[in-house]
Order: structure tokens, then C-alpha cells, then sequence
């Protein structure tokens, strides 16, 4: 084989090599991109859903203990203490809803939590315990129930925001799936380079030697 030869072998293996090569960090640039994603898009499944869910259950028992406070209004409790509960229970209402709209909200769901959090800064703001309960008239049931009505509307953006919550979930979840698949290709394309690697590596160094003759011909 004369040096021509020789040469034009080497440079072919070196060219593919080089490419094999570049092929293979391409691959670990996109792998890596992949798992920043994949970690991004778990992140917001615990940040924007879970948490949130966690949010909305809290909020869920506060609007209980209120619509309980109001439709127990019949019993003997004392005026300041009931009022100072119920606002206790909207005050901590509204520092959830603060730290709700941090989140990474979906249309809908702002407009569930702005039409929630109207209701409870608005008609659930309960001034005077007298407008439900007096000791002359008794229970107000019309002003009881109109309370009670506006919980129940509370209620279905509560049941609204939380379902939405779900879908959002399951589709952050799919979506890892696909980047999580979509990595388990790549890898397996990283595998078949490596050997095709390993294969040209050793055709050069082992195959592609010239023979003695070859070198004093």
C-alpha cells in the first residue's frame, strides 16, 4: 500500500471519527437540555399543583368553619368572639389566596380565584353579628341563606380551581413522559454511535495497518 493510500485511509477514519464524535456531544447538549425540562416541568408539578391543591384544601376547611359560624348563628355565642372567628378565618383565607396567585395560573383558574376571592372580601364580609342573629328576632334565615348561597358559589370555584388542578397535573405528568422517552431514544442512539465508534476505531488500528511488504514495496 503506498503512502497516498495510506493517507487517504486515515484522513476517511479521522473525518468519521470527527463526526461520530460531534454526533455524540450534540446528543449530550440535547440530553442535557432534556433534563433541564424534565426537572422544570416536575418543579412546576409540585410548585403550581400540589401545593396549590394544598391551598385550596385549607381554604376548603376555613369556608366550612364559616358557613358552620353562620348557620349555627341560633346558638349562644358571644358576639366579638364569632365575629373576630370569622375574620380570622377570611384574614387566612385571604394570605392563601396571596400566595394562590404566586403560582403559575392558567387563564381559568384566574378567573375562578378572582370571582372566589371577591366573594369572600366582599359578601362573606360579615360586619355585625346582628344581621343574622338577635335576641328579639332570632335567626335572619333570609340573610343566612343568602350567605349560604355565596359559599355555595365559593364552593364551585374551590371544586373548579381543584379540577383544574387535576387536568394541569396530568398534563405536566405527560408531557415528562414524552421528554423521558424521548431521552431513552437518544440514549440508545449514544449506544449505536459508541459502537459504530468502536468498530471504525478498531478497523484503523487493527485492519487498516499496512503489511510488511506493503511498507518496503
Amino acid at each position: 500500500m503506498n503512502n497516498s493510500g495510506l493517507k487517504k485511509k486515515k484522513f476517511q477514519a479521522i473525518a468519521i471519527i470527527s463526526v461520530l464524535l460531534l454526533l455524540i456531544y450534540g446528543k449530550n447538549l440535547t440530553e442535557r437540555q432534556a433534563f433541564k425540562s424534565i426537572s422544570r416541568t416536575f418543579t412546576e408539578v409540585y410548585n403550581d399543583r400540589l401545593v396549590v391543591e394544598g391551598y385550596i384544601f385549607q381554604i376548603s376547611d376555613r369556608l366550612f368553619s364559616i358557613q358552620k359560624l353562620i348557620d349555627h348563628c341560633n346558638l349562644d355565642y358571644d358576639y366579638s368572639r364569632v365575629i373576630n372567628e370569622i375574620q380570622g378565618h377570611e384574614n387566612g383565607i385571604m394570605e392563601l389566596i396571596v400566595d394562590f396567585e404566586k403560582t403559575n395560573l392558567t387563564a381559568d383558574e384566574s378567573d375562578y380565584l378572582a370571582d372566589f376571592k371577591r366573594i369572600i372580601e366582599n359578601d362573606l364580609n360579615i360586619k355585625n353579628y346582628e344581621l343574622l342573629f338577635t335576641d328579639s328576632s332570632g335567626v335572619n334565615s333570609n340573610q343566612v341563606k343568602l350567605y349560604d348561597q355565596k359559599i355555595a358559589l365559593a364552593k364551585t370555584d374551590l371544586e373548579n380551581l381543584s379540577k383544574i388542578q387535576m387536568d394541569e397535573g396530568q398534563k405536566l405528568i405527560s408531557k415528562a413522559k414524552v421528554q423521558i422517552n424521548r431521552s431513552q431514544i437518544w440514549a440508545q442512539f449514544e449506544v449505536a454511535l459508541l459502537i459504530i465508534l468502536i468498530i471504525v476505531i478498531y478497523i484503523f488500528l487493527f485492519r487498516g495497518q499496512p503489511k510488511k511488504q506493503d511498507i518496503f514495496y
